[in-house]
């Protein structure tokens, strides 16, 4: 179900039509980065099943503080927030780590 937004009378259509177009480019993005996700839990979910079968712990924090610093770095390259990043990416560790003791216990990671 779709909702209107309802936007002030005196707005011009110009502005109405700019806004729209930005909307669309923000949604597309989101598209993108929801497929990126899904494909990097793809090769994570690979990761998870080498690490289980050879009885790998399913953390790595050495890699996982690279990691962050890394895209902390990249951030700032891109002028955005590092901390944002920074938990972007924790929280996306802890769901690949999650996944990894699914696997490591034999279930499967549903979804990723």
């Amino acid at each position: 179900m779709a909702v209107q937004e309802e936007l002030p009378a005196d707005a011009g259509q110009d502005a109405i039509d700019q806004l729209h177009s930005i909307r669309e480019s923000i949604d597309n993005i989101d598209a993108a980065l929801i497929h990126l996700l899904a494909e990097r839990f793809k090769f994570t979910q690979g990761v998870g099943r080498l690490k289980a079968a050879h009885g790998l712990p399913p953390a790595d924090p050495a890699r996982e503080l690279m990691q962050i610093e890394r895209l902390r770095a990249l951030a700032i390259e891109a002028h955005l927030d590092p901390a944002f990043a920074e938990k972007f990416l924790n929280f996306v560790i802890a769901e690949v780590i999650h996944h990894h003791v699914q696997i490591a216990g034999g279930q499967t990671a549903s979804g990723a």
